[in-house]
């Protein structure tokens, strides 16, 4: 039998059925995959770090209103995947040998999978009746605040879909469990007229490119845009009279990061 301790602490985790995995494809299928990883040790952790990763793999559209907050729109919301990730872990079938929990993102699209469908007793009122197959592990992060009842987290996530104008997840309960999230179509989104009025291409880029590597450099940002030092400089200069970035750490070795959306 598999030791609940060593589930939640232990840093030398190798099983396959205890570790979580993430992938990002160009486009619709894993034909192109270009990235991926495996994360192990503590449950905890591996939670944080999937959660890490799918938000520097997601964009983010940023809405400035006069001279109110920036809003940040994701292409699906973040708390959406707190509740998924955590779902997938709590409820994965820990003796299905070789299988996985997975984070896989497409283009159109982000897939939460893991092993073991609805128990039967639960599969009849799937959404609103639930019961964990590791209650010793629901139980420990219901007490860490992770996660609250059981059952609730699929009207959640329904309802963050919903508030967000995004189609409603969709749900495969055969063999695996799998949660489907659609992004955001770009082709449809309504950008903010005042955003496009106030940052231009080379400033968009640099949001961009700071969402993706947090804390980059003067010089390496103007490699990266393919413009002077100089001219970057002035690009920097008023994103920050803007709000939306911020240099931080000490002139030598500090750099730019994203601001936190509360100025």
């Amino acid at each position: 039998m598999l030791r609940f301790s060593s589930l939640v602490a232990t840093r030398n985790v190798n099983s396959p059925m205890l570790l979580l995995g993430v992938s990002v494809s160009k486009g619709l299928d894993k034909v192109h995959i270009i990235d991926d990883k495996t994360f192990g040790g503590p449950l905890y952790q591996q939670y944080l770090d999937a959660l890490s990763w799918i938000e520097s793999k997601l964009e983010v559209e940023y809405i400035i209103k006069g001279t109110g907050p920036r809003q940040e729109i994701w292409e699906i919301p973040l708390d959406v995947f707190k509740e998924a990730i955590m779902n997938a872990i709590c409820h994965r079938d820990l003796y299905e040998e070789g299988a996985t929990v997975m984070v896989e993102g497409y283009d159109d699209r982000v897939e939460i999978s893991n092993p073991g469908g609805l128990l039967p007793i639960v599969a009849a009122e799937f959404g609103h009746k639930s019961m964990s197959r590791n209650p010793l592990i629901f139980g420990l992060f219901t007490r860490m605040q992770v996660v609250e009842k059981v059952g609730s987290g699929i009207p959640r996530m329904r309802k963050l879909m919903q508030d967000a104008g995004l189609p409603e997840p969709k749900f495969d309960t055969q063999g695996f469990f799998t949660v489907t999230f659609m992004k955001r179509d770009k082709t449809n989104t309504t950008r903010d007229d005042r955003l496009n009025d106030r940052l231009n291409s080379r400033e968009k880029r640099v949001l961009q490119l700071l969402s993706e590597s947090p804390g980059l450099k003067t010089n390496k940002l103007a490699s990266l845009v393919e413009v002077s030092v100089p001219t970057l400089s002035r690009t920097l200069k008023s994103l920050i009279e803007l709000g939306l970035i911020e240099f931080r750490g000490a002139k030598k070795t500090g750099g730019y990061f994203l601001t936190t959306g509360k100025h």
